[in-house]
């Protein structure tokens, strides 16, 4: 058995911190000055945990082993699983030629290059963070806007940059709810709170989208079209988080601001359609017409179809069925019920499951190998695959290849993904992710200003907000009663503060290098975002401590 000790390094929270940071100092050293290869990174940040775990908070070998283990699992399945067959189903359409249209479809609406960034960037990558989250929004929209002939480091940049607006209510809500069962405050109540915070960052997102891309006096130039983007998504994403829950916020918001978009390049044009330096605007980019509705729904079909099973996934009674826990009595979802169980599987991890007692709780941690084949959402993106193999009439001898070559291009970014995901179990195991939250606690009346940054770290670990508002809901709740804040307030703040984590995430980076092709080049991607992800995190912090002392009223 092992104890998780917050105080293990000579008996103070304090030093117990320092050591806990040093695996994040380590990675950002690795990445940003070293300039390693994202696996290296990756790997060498795993064994600086495990050593850290082991001889300064006396987590037993085998323990600290086996739990980077089952986070090398979770790093396949879902994760790798997922980018995998993201990246797959777009070669596929490139390989056909389908993409071809894809790209004439979209200047269609427009042929400015800003404008396309918060069609696909924005929009689209937020409907797909509502409908499965988990990397794939990143992934797609990034390969999305490569193949229309954006820069790939600019493309992933920016897609993780947009994918804050979103990330809160991923997954069909599931960061929110997933905080209601550690605390017993109504998710409902979370989502309003929320709901009152990242309006504010949403509205802005798209404007400094822009303004990354072309600098001041460019950005202006498609103002009307960026506040409407914005303005649309943030209004939508307000009212829907606070009347009608977590679940809808992000597909509804996404899909306002999208048709808004669209609909509105019908009526005006910006003075000048900017294209990239490197770029001529071509005789051929205008020649969508050549191109029937028929066709261009057809290049499109693999996404709608994607959207369509990835939306299915989420639904709350379905998934319970595809991992073999539905109870109901419908014929359909029984039949899937019992193929979901077959293909379901949940072995206890060897040394860590009840071996470890939360230092909290006091509470045994049970883990588990979660691994869901028929429930993950790259089982959804595969289906999509095999669907589009039809309708594009591929022969399975290509489209076999195409998988193959798709997971050569993407072995040493799984191996990161793997390695940053198995850092992540094993700081938590060892109780090094909960003393770096203990010491922020500690702040006392500034609290409420350096209580987004828990989200912030949890997310940076874990790369996803679900696990960071999991992580430090409870601490969050019972800091913020001893200080006189309001408990949804902090919790809010843990899952706001946490979205601006998610595109510095080890785990964020190595999807979205995986996306477009970027091997090797991650310490470029952690370049790009980490200025954006610490100016976005002062903004919540900020508006956090407002809301706390001065602005109280937006508390619901």
């Amino acid at each position: 058995m092992f104890t998780q000790d917050f105080s293990a390094v000579g008996g103070s929270l304090g030093w117990s911190a320092l050591i806990a940071v040093i695996p994040i100092l380590y990675f950002i050293w690795a990445l940003m000055f070293k300039k390693m290869k994202g696996y290296i990174a990756g790997i060498t940040t795993l064994l600086v945990a495990l050593v850290l775990a082991v001889v300064a908070f006396k987590m037993p070998v085998g323990t600290a082993v086996m739990a980077a283990s089952q986070g090398a699992m979770y790093g396949i399945i879902p994760i790798g699983w997922i980018i995998v067959t993201s990246v797959f189903l777009y070669n596929v359409t490139v390989r056909t030629g389908q993409f071809d249209i894809i790209r004439y479809s979209v200047l269609s609406i427009t042929a400015d290059r800003r404008v396309q960034a918060l069609l696909v960037a924005f929009s689209f990558g937020a409907f797909l963070e509502g409908a499965a989250g988990f990397g794939a929004p990143v992934a797609i929209s990034a390969a999305l806007l490569v193949g229309l002939g954006f820069n790939p480091l600019y493309a992933a940049g920016l897609c993780m940059i947009a994918n804050t607006a979103p990330v809160a209510f991923g997954a069909i809500g599931i960061p929110i709810t997933a905080m209601e069962g550690p605390t017993g405050i109504p998710a409902l109540e979370i989502s309003k709170m929320v709901g009152r915070q990242l309006p504010f960052l949403s509205v802005c997102i798209p404007f400094l989208l822009v303004w990354i891309m072309v600098g001041w006096k460019k950005t202006i130039e498609v103002l009307p079209a960026i506040l409407v983007s914005g303005i649309t998504f943030a209004v939508t994403q307000y009212l829907s988080s606070n009347f009608l829950g977590p679940e809808l916020p992000d597909v509804l918001s996404a899909l306002v601001s999208l048709l808004a978009l669209a609909i509105f390049m019908k009526f005006w044009t910006p003075k000048e359609i900017y294209r990239f330096a490197d770029e001529k605007l071509n005789v051929e980019d205008q020649v969508n017409q050549y191109y029937s509705g028929g066709q261009i729904f057809k290049a499109w079909s693999p996404f709608i179809i994607l959207t369509a099973f990835i939306s299915l996934w989420g639904i709350p009674t379905i998934k319970s069925a595809l991992i073999g826990h539905y109870e109901g009595t419908n014929v359909v979802l029984s039949w899937i019920n019992q193929l979901g169980s077959w293909l379901t599987f949940t072995p206890a991890v060897p040394f860590v499951n009840n071996q470890i007692i939360d230092g909290m709780t006091n509470a045994p941690i049970a883990a588990v190998y979660k691994i869901e084949i028929l429930g993950a959402a790259g089982t959804a993106i595969f289906l999509a695959a095999i669907v589009t193999k039809f309708i594009f009439n591929v022969s399975w001898k290509n489209w076999w290849s195409i998988l193959g070559q798709t997971a050569n291009e993407i072995k040493f970014p799984l191996l990161t993904i793997c390695a940053v995901v198995a850092y992540a179990y094993v700081v938590n195991a060892a109780g090094m992710t909960t003393t770096l939250g203990l010491i922020l606690a500690k702040t006392g009346v500034l609290f409420p200003f350096f209580s987004p940054v828990l989200g912030w770290i949890g997310v940076f670990i874990t790369g996803s907000d679900t696990s960071a508002n999991v992580l430090f809901a409870k601490l969050q709740q019972v800091t913020a009663t001893s200080v006189g804040m309001d408990p949804v307030l902090a919790l809010a703040a843990n899952s706001s503060g946490g979205v601006t984590g998610k595109m510095i995430s080890p785990q964020s980076i190595a999807v979205a290098a995986a996306a477009v092709g970027l091997m090797g080049r991650e310490a470029e991607l952690l370049r790009f975002t980490i200025k954006y992800s610490i100016i976005l995190l002062l903004a919540i912090c900020i508006l956090t401590f407002l809301q706390s002392n001065v602005l109280s009223f937006m508390i619901p």
